[in-house]
């Protein structure tokens, strides 16, 4: 696999950014790529482990062959290693750039802090292979006549009617938005994912016989037991969207949003969308964002390309240490000090810091009052201090999908997180023909465990339309 003195004569490189203080000025992605003799060379540093964690359950949710298209592409074989990534994830332009990349903290070279860089290597092979056209509509030679409805466009429900299509059953997609994508293309900004990637992947999969249904809120303009009785099977896949509500004093005030909103509303305006709600902008404003996440951070950078005066990040966990004691995490995630690339823009980071509450005048937020905390992230008396904000938003997850229409109308058993309650083998809920998948079955999480999850419940559907499956798991 690879050279197998790779890692030993080549050095780790990673793509790097454009300045800071360039990419501020526009939504547009702003990774710099590396050229591809590059990228096989860093591919080349794949050590042929005996053990390879990076395509483990602890590396990647999808079970990407790692090693064996870090070897194709050292050996400049891009296009069956473009088959070859492609055989376990349906969209690896998608993970290649917003993934967090499990698969590098459980490399055998992070060990000693310079794992391969997987994920650079999976976004060259995708946009090489969109490049030379090795990316086209496979659609089944045989059709089964099953139809099978998917409500929701997000990458779990992309995943699940690809692969459902291909199986040769007749595919709807239901969406509640304008255009497919779900938080792919409303939650995420346009400078970590531009969203022609997504529009390229659903002409390919129309060109596979999915039908996309457009303004379709599925338990609000049209009810679930229309196309449970028009279906042979229908898959829940519309994300977990509830935010989690910190219930602080003042949090009512003008000036203080969940995030999301704030995410959909600039990725409208990046798309030319209408937007019909009263616009939050953060240009000329000091903008507090309360969370520590992938979220909040995307609100970070959101903000300062609209022109924030500043941007100030509450986080309430301690500082995390600088580097993780490999013998006792590795191959898991672990927590360390990381620096998004919206925080790395001018973002003040404040770290066990609890939110008490928003203080405002006339109705309008001013300030949001805070306090440092303790071991146990209880406020400590006597340390409570007011930031100033014009702006804030709240970006601390979301709890569970929302009830109202769909989930309440499907009448499916939840779990004690308010999920809809389905399991991973089966993926059928407590309804006949009713599945779940995605964040709407295990809650928020990452886009490669919705595209994961997409998968696994196709491979269930098909099996138990068929009676038996060719779908991987």
């Amino acid at each position: 696999m690879g050279k197998v003195t790779g890692f030993l004569e080549i050095d780790r490189r990673e793509q790097k950014y454009q300045p800071a203080s360039d990419r501020i000025r526009h939504f547009r992605e702003f990774t710099l790529p590396l050229p591809d003799a590059e990228v096989e060379n860093q591919a080349s540093r794949c050590m042929d482990c005996g053990i390879p964690f990076c395509h483990g359950p602890t590396g990647c949710p999808v079970h990407n062959q790692i090693p064996d298209w870090n070897d194709l592409v050292y050996r400049n074989e891009w296009e069956e290693a473009a088959r070859n990534l492609h055989s376990t994830n349906n969209f690896p332009e998608f993970t290649g750039r917003i993934c967090p990349a499990p698969c590098e903290e459980a490399c055998t070279l992070n060990l000693e802090d310079v794992p391969v860089t997987i994920k650079t290597v999976e976004q060259a092979i995708a946009d090489k292979a969109w490049k030379k056209g090795w990316i086209k509509p496979e659609p089944a030679e045989v059709k089964t006549g099953k139809k099978v409805a998917i409500i929701g466009s997000g990458p779990a429900g992309l995943a699940a009617a690809q692969q459902l299509a291909r199986a040769g059953h007749d595919v709807h997609v239901y969406e509640r938005e304008p255009k497919a994508g779900g938080l792919l293309r409303y939650g995420i900004p346009d400078f970590k994912m531009e969203k022609h990637h997504i529009d390229r992947r659903v002409k390919q999969m129309e060109g596979e016989g999915v039908t996309f249904h457009y303004n379709e809120n599925i338990g609000v303009v049209r009810p679930l037991q229309e196309l449970l009785d028009g279906h042979d099977a229908v898959l829940l896949a519309g994300g977990s969207e509830a935010p989690r509500d910190p219930q602080l004093p003042g949090q009512e005030m003008e000036g203080v949003h969940y995030a999301m909103p704030y995410l959909v509303q600039s990725n409208r305006r990046e798309s030319d969308e209408p937007v019909n709600e009263i616009p939050i902008l953060a240009a000329g404003k000091h903008v507090v964002v309360v969370g520590g996440g992938d979220t909040a951070s995307d609100c970070v950078g959101t903000a300062f390309r609209q022109g924030a005066l500043s941007v100030t990040q509450l986080d309430i966990r301690a500082v995390p240490p600088m580097k993780e004691d490999k013998l006792a995490v590795w191959p898991f995630w672990p927590t360390k000090f990381r620096t998004s690339s919206s925080q790395a823009e001018g973002a003040e980071r404040e770290f066990a810091c609890a939110t008490l509450g928003i203080e405002g005048r006339n109705g309008r937020v001013t300030g949001v009052k805070c306090a440092r905390v303790d071991a146990k992230r209880q406020p400590i008396p006597g340390t409570e201090f007011v930031l100033r904000a014009d702006l804030v938003f709240l970006a601390i997850g979301f709890a569970h999908p929302l009830f109202s229409g769909l989930i309440e109308q499907s009448g499916a058993a939840l779990d004690k997180r308010g999920n809809v309650k389905a399991d991973e083998e089966a993926y059928l809920t407590s309804v006949p023909k009713l599945y779940a998948a995605g964040d709407m079955r295990r809650g928020q999480s990452l886009v490669v465990w919705a595209i994961r999850e997409g998968r696994q419940a196709a491979h269930a559907i098909d099996k138990d339309l068929m009676g038996a499956t060719t779908l991987p798991r």
